[in-house]
């Protein structure tokens, strides 16, 4: 049996119907056969390509990508998926649109979506906005295919917003299926999710919250590690629980990164601002009082320069299971010694497992593009199995 129709045969276990022509937020909002659908496809995708099988689904068609916060790896991971499908991408300048000029969200959504099969929003910096004006697009994409407007209503996928970041840490989780050889291996891992030095402030806390959200589905034990006033948003650590509990996994969190590191499978060292303090950050900002931001900018870095201690270490890193953990992160990192004088991770860890992690940022694009491909394919299985099929009839020519 080829590896493809593995992956078909697979894609037939699974119930996903409700992925047809629906958006992909918060990981937690979907099924787990949603979750292992799209990392069929994704791995699916990625075989098809190595194999230099044309995965191009559309004819025309856009891309957009609405980016409010700088991103390297993501923007170009969802430029790479809409054009592995054969869309094209147009970025949308939110400086160069009439959004500067008071466009409001609802014509913004129905302007930009003539023709576009998705639209790809990042919105993380600001606790109770990001998430919100994602869904709010959606709804008036929805109004505008409704009203006639569009002839088609595009696929929304979150990029990463103030609650969760699913392109990411679904391109993580599918990373640690392959380094331990199979979702099954996952059950009673353990992986530790930790705060980590960083010499700026306003790290969002999408990515904790999202594996919290995600890895405890997978039957792991989550160990959320911080100083004391590094919480995250309560209703996530609820979600976790929940989890923990349905999936035979566990979710504990701990003031010490040294006892998240002790014996674990998996490490993943990462600032982010305290859930408190975005909130206040995000007041600060709806009432323009910017000598209160700059104001709070000192306290929190005068606050984390308290913690330089939660660093990355060999040391650590030999508490860890055996010794050789996975080390994980989103990247950039702050590399002590490198990119910044303290931070996040010693040097000779971050370059020791260089190339794992750039294998972990090789998923996402991917990811992404089998999150389109399940929202825009109503028979994937069909549309997979017509791609390997091509490839044989090139070969019988």
């Amino acid at each position: 049996m080829s590896l493809m129709q593995r992956y078909i045969n697979k894609l037939d276990s699974l119930n996903f119907e409700k992925m047809y022509n629906n958006d992909f937020f918060e990981t937690w909002t979907k099924t787990f056969d949603e979750l292992q659908a799209t990392w069929t496809v994704a791995d699916a995708l990625r075989k098809l390509r190595e194999e230099n099988i044309s995965t191009k689904i559309f004819d025309s068609g856009l891309g957009i990508s609405l980016f409010r916060d700088n991103s390297t790896r993501t923007r170009f991971s969802f430029a790479s998926a809409c054009n592995l499908l054969g869309l094209e991408v147009q970025d949308l300048d939110e400086g160069k649109s009439q959004i500067a000029h008071g466009e409001t969200v609802r014509e913004t959504a129905n302007m930009i979506s003539f023709m576009a099969d998705v639209i790809g929003i990042r919105d993380d910096m600001y606790i109770g906005k990001g998430n919100k004006y994602m869904r709010d697009y959606a709804s008036y994409v929805d109004e505008g295919h409704k009203d006639g407007i569009l002839e088609q209503r595009p696929t929304l996928v979150d990029l990463q917003c103030d609650i969760d970041h699913p392109t990411q840490t679904m391109a993580d989780a599918l990373h640690v299926i392959h380094e331990f050889g199979g979702i099954e291996n996952l059950k009673g891992k353990k992986i530790a999710m930790t705060w980590a030095y960083s010499p700026s402030y306003g790290k969002p806390l999408s990515v904790p919250q999202g594996v919290v959200g995600l890895f405890t589905r997978l039957g792991m034990e989550v160990s959320l590690a911080h100083p004391e006033g590094y919480e995250i948003m309560p209703e996530v650590e609820e979600i976790g629980r929940k989890n923990a509990a349905a999936y035979g996994g566990k979710f504990t969190k701990t003031n010490s990164m040294a006892e998240a590191f002790k014996d674990a499978d998996i490490v993943y060292p990462k600032s982010w601002a305290p859930f408190a303090a975005m909130e206040k950050r995000t007041d600060l900002y709806g009432k323009g009082d910017m000598n209160g931001i700059n104001e709070l900018e000192k306290e929190l870095l005068a606050q984390n320069a308290k913690h330089k201690d939660w660093e990355c270490t060999e040391e650590l890193m030999k508490t860890t299971k055996d010794g050789k953990a996975l080390y994980l992160h989103c990247l950039p990192a702050d590399i002590t010694g490198l990119s910044c004088k303290e931070g996040e991770v010693e040097n000779s860890v971050f370059d020791r497992y260089r190339v794992p992690l750039y294998k972990e940022a090789s998923f996402k694009p991917y990811i992404i593009a089998a999150m389109i491909f399940l929202s825009k394919v109503r028979n994937p299985q069909d549309m997979l199995q017509r791609l390997e099929n091509a490839k044989k009839e090139r070969w019988m020519k």
